[in-house]
């Protein structure tokens, strides 16, 4: 799956497996953090071994919490499409 929103820099996206669970609520999408180590220049061999997505990249460095100031890191809207070409392998945990 694509899952994409909009920052200040314009259209973010990244591509990941997704499984279905009903331990989640609906409408909630939780994404462990990866780390992208499969990046071009990326110089972390062990890690590039096991990348995972960049959450990161789906993040507005210019979005601040107003309490604290610290960058916002959850609570993003995201949408999520299927991408074209995908092999469609959906694991579901109900």
């Amino acid at each position: 799956m694509r899952l994409s929103t909009r920052t200040s820099q314009g259209a973010q996206h990244i591509d990941a497996q997704v499984s279905l669970s009903s331990e989640m609520m609906p409408g909630v999408v939780s994404l462990p953090h990866g780390w992208g180590h499969d990046l071009p220049g990326t110089q972390l061999q062990l890690a590039a071994q096991r990348p995972g997505v960049n959450l990161n990249a789906l993040l507005d460095e210019n979005q601040r919490d107003p309490l604290s100031g610290t960058a916002v890191l959850s609570g993003l809207p995201v949408e999520m499409v299927a991408v074209e070409g995908a092999k469609t392998k959906v694991f579901t945990h109900f």
